[in-house]
């Protein structure tokens, strides 16, 4: 049997909290349209006393997203109850979330109150939001560093007053998985009435558990997962969205729970909530990252491209990417490079092929990926079948503002010989050509160089094309690389080349 998890999304409440964040009204009810068409069960809109901007915006949400919760959240004294329920007043579903600490630090330091006073005012609290609304919520804040026999007796009592749903938060952060989950069972097993509400957890990720926490305390019993899109929030933020729902998704033979969410919005979600609140996700986040989908290494490249449950257990397809992302770079092999150029169109001989790919390699050393634009350059130019009867080793240049401009080529000829020059000339190109042709024994005039950068990017490969007079005759030479002084070298030789030979 499958159970059903409620995912009530806090982007935009606990989310908007995490520093360097900050919606305006337009934004949040953006997300908040974004939230109902990823099809949460509850968006916790605000804090609608907090502010005159929190009330309208939690006030348009509920007026104008449809399909799902909407929650306001409020201390437990009258005044933030009212604030949330008259911003609620036109919401299809409203749900009031009332909260007040129960923890000893807190009940000392901050609220400097007994147990005692504590239950009366969570139950008052949780009553008084009955007044306006059917679904009220209740969390005893830093319940994770709560007395077990305390949290019992406030959960109890909260039920009793009318509480449906009861949240059981990791404040702080501090929870680990077993404890966490020992918790939620020490919940289920000694609150009496605890069938009549359902089991909430908000998980904090001062420790970077909250997604494990928030997993452990579902496997224990939890009912509804509290999360945030991008996993943003207070501090460190909060357990992940698309994580969770991800792993009780991939891993439903464990956890035999599942959810509403239509995860082919979760990439475009993401996306919306990093643009808008300016908060960028890290390459590596997991479902959402730029690298969840893509593959480096030449091993895992060749094994996906095999088979791709070989090194992926989800469907990039399933997230909202349309596939996986084969990144070409110094760890590519044969086989990514070989259907690369098959996806760009290209036919290339064996010859070819082993041309390109040693190019290929010798561009990836130098830059951290090679884009389809690098590619077809390597392979336009591989294509032209030229004999490499002076083949470039290596090249020096000398020149600046005071420096005469000097230029070193040392050059492989076709019978294995090898060749050193160098000349001064009016700038490092023409000190170089003239080496060239020096080395060559072939003069050469150049009537016309151009040079563009194949992709952007400070690593971008240039592409130098030339035309040479040999002999009368115009030659034209074409050459890549993320080095444009190498580019060059190689673009005029591969017009000598062509010259000598016919």
């Amino acid at each position: 049997m499958t159970n059903n998890i409620i995912i009530f999304d806090t982007t935009l409440r606990d989310g908007e909290q995490s520093p360097g964040a900050s919606l305006d009204i337009n934004e949040k009810v953006s997300i908040a349209r974004q939230l109902a068409l990823l099809n949460v069960d509850v968006i916790e809109a605000g804090f609608p006393v907090s502010s005159p901007g929190d009330f309208e915006s939690v006030s348009r949400i509920a007026r104008e997203v449809r399909g799902v919760s909407v929650a306001g959240l409020a201390r437990a004294v009258e005044k933030d109850i009212d604030s949330a329920a008259r911003a609620l007043e036109k919401a299809e579903k409203p749900r009031i979330h009332v909260f007040l600490a129960t923890s000893e630090i807190h009940r000392k330091y901050k609220l400097l109150k007994a147990k005692e006073e504590i239950i009366h005012l969570a139950v008052k609290g949780v009553k008084h939001a009955l007044k306006y609304v059917d679904d009220v919520e209740f969390s005893p804040e830093d319940a994770s560093r709560t007395e077990l026999d305390f949290l019992i007796q406030v959960v109890e009592a909260v039920i009793e007053a009318g509480a449906r749903t009861v949240n059981i938060p990791d404040t702080v952060g501090y929870a680990v998985p077993d404890h966490y989950a020992s918790i939620i069972r020490g919940l289920k097993e000694n609150v009496k009435n605890i069938g009549k509400a359902v089991i909430s957890v908000h998980c904090h990720n001062d420790l970077g558990l909250a997604v494990a926490n928030s997993l452990a305390a579902v496997k224990a019993g939890a009912q509804q997962v509290e999360c945030t899109i991008n996993g943003i929030g207070e501090r460190a933020g909060n357990a992940a969205l698309e994580e969770i729902v991800m792993a009780l998704k991939t891993r439903r033979d464990f956890y035999h729970c599942s959810t509403r969410i239509a995860t082919k919005e979760l990439i475009a979600t993401s996306r919306l909530v990093s643009t808008l609140s300016g908060l960028r996700v890290q390459r590596n986040k997991a479902i959402v990252g730029e690298n969840a989908f893509a593959h480096q290494s030449g091993v895992h490249q060749d094994g996906v491209l095999k088979e791709r449950t070989t090194y992926e257990i989800m469907k990039p397809e399933d997230v909202g990417l349309q596939k996986t992302r084969i990144v070409l770079g110094k760890l590519s092999g044969r086989h990514a490079f070989k259907e690369r150029i098959k996806e760009l169109g290209y036919e290339l001989s064996e010859e070819e092929f082993e041309r390109a790919f040693e190019e290929f390699k010798h561009i990836a050393d130098k830059k951290k990926e090679v884009f389809d634009e690098d590619i077809e350059a390597i392979v336009g130019v591989e294509k032209m079948d030229v004999p490499d009867i002076f083949h470039l080793e290596s090249l020096s240049i000398s020149c600046g503002p005071d420096a005469v401009p000097t230029a070193g080529v040392r050059l492989k000829l076709q019978d294995g010989r090898v060749v050193n020059n160098a000349t001064i000339g009016d700038g490092p190109i023409d000190a170089l050509f003239k080496a060239i042709d020096l080395s060559t024994g072939i003069p050469g005039k150049l009537q016309d160089y151009n040079i563009r950068a194949v992709t952007g990017g400070k690593d971008a490969m240039g592409e130098v094309s030339v035309n040479v007079e040999v002999n009368g005759k115009t030659v034209r030479g074409r050459a890549v690389s993320t080095d444009i002084i190498e580019a060059s070298a190689k673009a005029y030789l591969n017009a000598i080349n062509k010259v000598t030979a016919k």
